[in-house]
């Protein structure tokens, strides 16, 4: 379980292709204090360490990314060189200062604008209409594994759309102070409407 709010952004030193897609990655983190088996979110995607080391270039730490979650995620954040928001799973009487994220993708959103707003930067992304039920304004999101408040939602052309600002503090601290039209994100909504949107459409059944 996380909560959204980025404490490293790692950098991927390597991707090779075995039975499924390992990765090191570059971290800030002192890794004395993680464990092999421990969780990681790496720009929303819940993995689990599998190695970790310190040589001449700072910390790493390796994780394994099955064929489905690459399928199901923005594959370029899995290629050399990506960089990778990183956050380590609560503990319990953490600060909660985002909202409850799960760390399981549940769509790729691409980036359709991006707009100066006075000191922050407007995003509006495209998403699956599917979604788009479970997206309220002024609700939460996770994109890229970063908790943001949405500001408004629309549904037209069979997909939804949807805008979140970025705050200086989140473009410095994250990589999207580097985001740009036509990139893709991980979109992760909040888990209350997933549980909400399922139990009604059982109902209906």
């Amino acid at each position: 379980m996380f909560t959204g709010i980025i404490t490293d952004v790692g950098t991927v030193r390597s991707a090779e292709q075995r039975g499924d897609l390992r990765l090191v990655v570059g971290t800030g983190y002192d890794l004395t204090t993680v464990a092999l088996g421990a969780s990681i979110a790496c720009s929303g995607v819940c993995l689990t360490v599998v190695n970790k080391g310190t040589d001449d270039r700072g910390a790493w730490f390796a994780v394994d990314v099955s064929g489905e979650t690459v399928s199901r995620t923005a594959g370029e954040r899995w290629n050399e060189g990506a960089r990778l928001n990183l956050e380590r799973s609560l503990r319990l009487g953490d600060e909660l200062g985002g909202h409850i994220v799960t760390g399981h993708v549940d769509a790729v959103a691409e980036v359709i604008d991006v707009q100066t707003e006075g000191d922050s930067v407007r995003v509006q992304l495209s998403l699956p209409a599917k979604l788009g039920a479970m997206i309220a304004p002024k609700g939460s999101v996770a994109l890229d594994g970063v908790s943001l408040t949405v500001n408004d939602v629309t549904d037209a052309d069979g997909a939804t759309q949807l805008s979140v600002n970025i705050i200086p503090h989140t473009a410095q601290h994250t990589s999207l102070g580097q985001i740009e039209r036509g990139q893709q994100l991980n979109v992760e909504i909040d888990v209350l409407a997933r549980y909400i949107e399922r139990m009604l459409a059982a109902r209906t059944q």
